[in-house]
């Protein structure tokens, strides 16, 4: 049984068609990246997976449907990373990463030892804990993307999707970020399914990748075989250069040259 299985899913928005007959599956352990080019879908996918918008087709999530399962089910299974959270802008950090030990919390109860302590350990990896009394409305956009992570990390869910996890993040915020969910994947059993715009940092930390145009599949597999200058070009209408490193595939933009 896969952690994540998708069987001719579609999601229709209005009268736009977003994603068309995606079917696809994601192992466990496994880090899968989205690319495509902007309006692909991906997001969209993404949102789908975890329940946030209606969809024809299927997905389960370790065998469970999400189409049957409970807000508080999906919660325990599956922690999202929006590119745009909705941010409480008077709570502080430890209280905004403390809700997401919300599905383990009973119904009019208060959270306990372990759910304090997963939440100080969300704080702790990502450098947070300087940052536990301030207000969300204080701090910057990059602080913020991290703070959402540790409320992520905090929830403990087996499957992980990231839209977009570094696109407020500096050089050194990035590794940083992208090496602890590598490291959870590898010795935590972590699985991640994410959307990247950066096709070198899919190319060095997704184990595949599924390129997707126009709501479709368009191209799946290794960085090494997705990630070609023909197939970027007629994706993206990109000119790049393609340099292959020790299994890792970065993507250089090549400027054209002026007449």
């Amino acid at each position: 049984m896969s952690a994540l299985e998708l069987h001719h899913v579609e999601v229709q928005l209005g009268r736009a068609e977003i994603v068309r007959g995606v079917s696809a599956s994601v192992e466990h352990g496994e880090w899968v990246a989205l690319i495509g080019p902007n309006g692909a879908g991906k997001t969209t996918m993404l949102r789908a997976v975890a329940g946030l918008v209606p969809f024809d087709g299927a997905i389960a999530v370790d065998g469970m449907p999400v189409s049957a399962a409970t807000r508080r089910e999906l919660a325990r299974r599956i922690a999202l990373v929006p590119q745009i959270p909705h941010i409480p802008e008077e709570l502080t950090v430890a209280e905004y990463v403390l809700l997401g030990r919300t599905p383990y919390i009973p119904y009019l109860a208060m959270e306990g030892g372990s759910d304090r302590r997963a939440a100080a350990e969300a704080l702790e990896r990502l450098g947070l804990r300087p940052f536990a009394e301030r207000r969300l409305g204080s701090l910057s956009g990059g602080e913020l993307q991290r703070v959402v992570l540790a409320r992520a990390l905090a929830q403990e869910a087996p499957l992980l999707l990231l839209d977009e996890p570094t696109s407020a993040l500096d050089l050194g915020r990035q590794q940083q970020v992208l090496e602890l969910v590598d490291e959870l994947r590898r010795n935590g059993g972590l699985t991640v399914l994410s959307t990247m715009h950066d096709l070198s940092l899919a190319g060095q930390y997704a184990d595949r990748l599924l390129l997707l145009d126009a709501g479709r599949i368009e191209a799946a597999g290794s960085p090494v075989e997705v990630l070609s200058e023909a197939t970027l070009a007629a994706y993206y209408g990109a000119s790049v250069r393609i340099v292959r490193e020790n299994g890792h595939v970065f993507v250089l933009p090549r400027r054209r040259e002026l007449a």
